[in-house]
């Protein structure tokens, strides 16, 4: 049987209900520790007491001598005794420490695997992949819906292009017919030319235009400038 096992084997017993708790033993290990210590540094300062003293006597008085360098090596070997025995209840004391601590992650990943549990009971792992088909399809939705924003629409934009200009070249031609018919020719004057191009022949009096054929050539010549502004 391992040691573990004889550890937790006498549980149930009358002492292992009235064992100290995990924070106590480590308590008396502490102050257990600090009063060795203590030990040792009196044993230290009487090692080196007893040093001085067999120094002192030299050989003036060998007994004496030898009396302190023998209290010297007890206290030397009190001294090895408790570094060792300090040795072992440092290693007890972390084994201790170690135990209390796993005690304490055991216990709190208990009542996590507990918790746990009591979420997932309440949770269906079919329910679930529904959801998430769920979940799923209506992304897929959501992602159809944008892209048909995201299209241009064009209302009225399937005509056919040969067609528009067939009817705007027809529109063009009105407006040009419409122009034409409200410009006015000049009139043929009705006096024959000179014979000579250098020489005016004297016209009666009677026979000199009026005002009223002078403004009309001046609206002919007015018509043809607007022509040939038109034209160019």
């Amino acid at each position: 049987m391992s040691k573990l096992g004889k550890l937790f084997k006498g549980g149930n017993s009358s002492k292992s209900k009235a064992a100290p708790s995990a924070q106590e033993a480590l308590a008396r290990l502490r102050e257990t520790e600090e009063m060795l210590g203590k030990k040792q540094e009196y044993l230290e300062t009487r090692i080196q007491r007893e040093l001085a003293l067999a120094k002192k006597y030299g050989t003036r008085d060998k007994r004496a001598a030898l009396q302190a360098l023998k209290r010297k090596k007890r206290f030397e070997k009190q001294l090895t005794q408790i570094d060792g025995t300090l040795s072992t209840i440092e290693f007890q004391r972390e084994a201790l420490e170690n135990s209390h601590t796993n005690t304490e992650v055991l216990k709190n990943m208990g009542y996590a695997a507990k918790a746990m549990k009591a979420v997932h009971e309440n949770m269906d792992i079919n329910k679930i992949d529904d959801l998430m088909q769920e979940i799923t399809e209506q992304q897929d939705i959501a992602q159809e819906i944008s892209e048909a924003f995201s299209q241009r629409v064009g209302f009225g934009d399937d005509f056919d292009e040969d067609e528009l200009m067939a009817e705007l070249e027809e529109l063009e031609q009105e407006e040009l017919n419409k122009n034409m018919t409200n410009i006015r020719l000049p009139n043929v004057p009705s006096t024959s030319l000179p014979a000579h191009p250098g020489r005016q022949p004297s016209l009666p009096s009677s026979s000199r235009p009026s005002r009223a054929a002078s403004s009309r050539r001046k609206e002919d010549e007015d018509d043809i400038k607007q022509l040939a502004a038109w034209a160019s």
